[in-house]
């Protein structure tokens, strides 16, 4: 029979139907529900499909509430044989005579609903007893169908059971016997085939856990949930079965888990030490950029390096593990401090620049006001000396912005390149008109240029005036000549009054008289180591000897060097 077919029996708790945590979700897994809900067994234990009115389809039955009494399915004739005591899809036909009058319904328990409403014949009420419609005959001989579950594991969980004479289901277990529950009215296999049933909805659940903790890679969250869950559920199931070993087997999965949740822990670990070094070494990167000196910085690329750090930093908390809180909101006050460092000394910086840039127009705006006043000035030397102060002036006042700075140099520039142009026009007007003096000069040269080297000394100071005397006559030259000129002429000035300062020298009394008396001196003890020689020699004395004759040879080079100076004075 199916969980929908029976009604619930008075002793039997609704509890055992629901999951541990109270919700209404089935116990058994949804394929093994729509086994037991296809798989109905017969009160005499023969499970065979029972046959559609007239050949209609068999409608889809509404799910019965718990606690509602529901009429059991027409008997079957025993006429019906079957090959195999499994039980077959409801909707498999079968061949079978006229079904003989139902016996009136009797009350048996009912399970909460499956999830699936699955076809049934149609149920005849409590106060009917009408006999049922003859089956249409089937189109083919019946298909039987697998069982759902291991016949001889049902049979296994089956003897850690018993029913007793009216309908009470009780459970072995290493604690005691425990009442499951009551199937009353009906046999002891099928009394304990529900009970089975949830038996091994709970070993398939177990043994799913085990494959999944072994072969896949499950959540530590989800073990634990399951585990849970689970242990909750073998607590005192509403089943019969080896349930002490179910417990063991579980118990045993626990290490396993255990050891899962330390590895996990450990890569956990691992990858909050790898985020915590990425995290550390943006702050430091940031902090390094907003600690280098304003100065120095490179604003707009520093800008787009802290940008580029901030992204880091929200795909690695996006992306990473989570810090534990002190250590991220430190980290996060360490990189949010660099941040606002460095946009507090950008503001000051450009606030300084602004003011800087603004001064240094407001002194190039004057210093432009005056290169334009003097760009038509004709005094050309005292106005090309006031443009190289207002040049110095410029460079000094610093840069202004750089469109207010290109204007004002445009301008200035304009202003010289005015002054300078009409001070070359007029130099070339006047260079023309020097020529002739040019070519005197250089005659003049040419004549002053045949004294050199002097060799009548006053001769050639008497040329010379005479020839600076008509230099100065004959007036200006080009400008592009001047130095050229001007050069040769004190070429010749300076080796004349060098030849004149040497005559001097010569001829100066008190010069001479030093020279002498140098001599003299020299004279006197070139005489005295001389004797002193003598002495040496004549005692032996090979250490004097040396000694004075070393002594006597630098008197004498002295004595030459004196008398030469004295000659050539």
């Amino acid at each position: 029979m199916t969980e929908n077919d029976a009604t619930t029996p008075v002793t039997d708790s609704v509890a055992e139907d629901r999951a541990p945590d109270g919700s209404s979700e089935p116990l058994e897994t949804p394929d093994e529900a729509t086994d037991t809900a296809t798989s109905a067994p017969t009160p005499g234990g023969d499970d065979r499909a029972a046959p559609t009115p007239d050949g209609a389809p068999v409608p889809d039955a509404a799910p019965t509430p718990e606690g509602a009494p529901v009429p059991d399915r027409a008997p079957v004739p025993d006429s019906v044989p079957t090959a195999d005591p499994s039980p077959v899809l409801d909707t498999a036909p079968v061949t079978a005579p006229a079904a003989a009058p139902a016996p009136a319904p009797v009350p048996r328990p009912t399970p909460r609903p499956v999830p699936r409403p699955v076809p049934r014949p149609p149920s005849i009420g409590p106060s009917s007893a009408a006999p049922a419609r003859p089956a249409v005959a089937p189109r083919g001989a019946a298909t039987p169908v697998p069982a759902p579950s291991d016949a001889a594991a049902a049979a296994v969980a089956a003897t850690f059971g018993r029913v007793d004479e009216d309908g009470t289901v009780y459970v072995h277990e290493a604690a005691g016997e425990r009442v499951v529950g009551q199937f009353p009215g009906t046999s002891s296999e099928e009394a304990l085939a529900l009970y089975v049933r949830r038996y091994l909805d709970l070993h398939a659940k177990v043994v799913v856990f085990e494959t999944r903790l072994t072969a896949t890679d499950l959540a530590i969250k989800e073990i634990d949930q399951t585990l849970a869950k689970l242990s909750d559920e073998l607590a005192e199931p509403a089943a019969v079965g080896d349930l002490d070993g179910l417990r063991e087997r579980l118990a045993a999965l626990r290490p396993i888990a255990l050891q899962r949740r330390a590895v996990a822990d450990a890569e956990r670990a691992a990858a909050k030490d790898a985020a915590l070094k990425v995290r550390t070494e943006i702050v430091e990167a940031a902090e390094r950029i907003s600690g280098t000196d304003p100065e120095r910085i490179q604003w707009r690329p520093a800008g787009e390096q802290l940008r580029v750090l901030l992204d880091q930093w929200k795909e690695s908390q996006r992306t990473g593990p989570r810090l534990d809180r002190p250590i991220e909101e430190s980290l996060w006050k360490r990189f949010s401090h660099a941040r606002t460092t460095f946009d507090r000394e950008r503001r000051h910086f450009f606030a300084e620049l602004e003011q800087r840039n603004s001064q240094a127009k407001s002194v190039k705006d004057q210093l432009v006001a005056q290169a334009e006043a003097l760009s038509t000035s004709t005094d050309w030397a005292a106005t090309a000396g006031a443009y190289r102060d207002l040049m110095n002036a410029w460079k000094a006042a610093g840069r202004a912005s750089r469109h207010d700075d290109d204007a004002l140099w445009a301008r200035f520039r304009a202003a010289q390149d005015t002054f300078f142009a009409a001070r070359d026009s007029a130099a070339t007007a006047t260079d023309a008109e020097f020529r002739a003096n040019l070519d005197v000069k250089e005659a003049l040269l040419v004549e002053a240029e045949q004294l050199l080297p002097p060799t009548d000394l006053a001769a050639a100071k008497r040329t010379l005036r005479s020839i600076q005397d008509r230099w100065d006559a004959a007036g200006k030259v080009p400008r592009g000549d001047l130095q050229r000129i001007e050069a040769r002429l004190r070429a010749v000035e300076t080796a004349i009054r060098d030849a004149d300062q040497a005559v001097w020298t010569r001829s100066n009394p008190e010069t001479r008289a030093r020279a002498e008396g140098a001599a003299a001196q020299l004279q006197a003890a070139i005489a005295g180591l001389e004797a002193d020689l003598a002495a040496a020699k004549a005692s032996g004395d090979a250490r004097k000897t040396a000694e004075a004759q070393a002594a006597l040879d630098a008197r004498r080079s002295w004595l030459e060097q004196v008398e030469r100076a004295a000659r050539e004075s």
